[in-house]
């Protein structure tokens, strides 16, 4: 149990450190910024618990799990930033800082 919580604070902390930065780059303003990090501490731990849980029950279906994960992270984050930020291009933006923040994840 302990590694598993280890293992979520690792992950929140990696993609906070890294969609916040994305988000500067992106160019979203500063008041924006709370708004990436409290969608960032929502989806994280449940895509990140689902995926742990996923490679338990279903490790011939890992792929396929990340993949419709991922999707959803993407497809909640776009709807919240459109609604509650004015973050220019919400879904592209939780698209690519998803992308981002997986891919580098990936290389580490």
């Amino acid at each position: 149990m302990a590694e598993l919580l280890g293992s979520l604070a690792v992950s929140l902390a990696l993609t906070l450190a890294l969609e916040l930065a994305f988000a500067l780059l992106w160019g979203v303003e500063r008041r924006d910024l709370p708004a990436v990090a409290l969608v960032n501490v929502l989806t994280n731990p449940a895509v990140v618990l689902c995926r742990h849980a996923a490679g338990w029950y279903l490790p011939h279906a890992l792929a396929a799990v990340t993949l419709a994960l991922e999707a959803a992270a993407v497809a909640a984050e776009g709807a919240i930033y459109r609604r509650h930020s004015r973050i220019p291009f919400p879904w592209a933006f939780a698209l690519c800082a998803n992308a981002f923040s997986f891919l580098t994840g990936l290389l580490l």
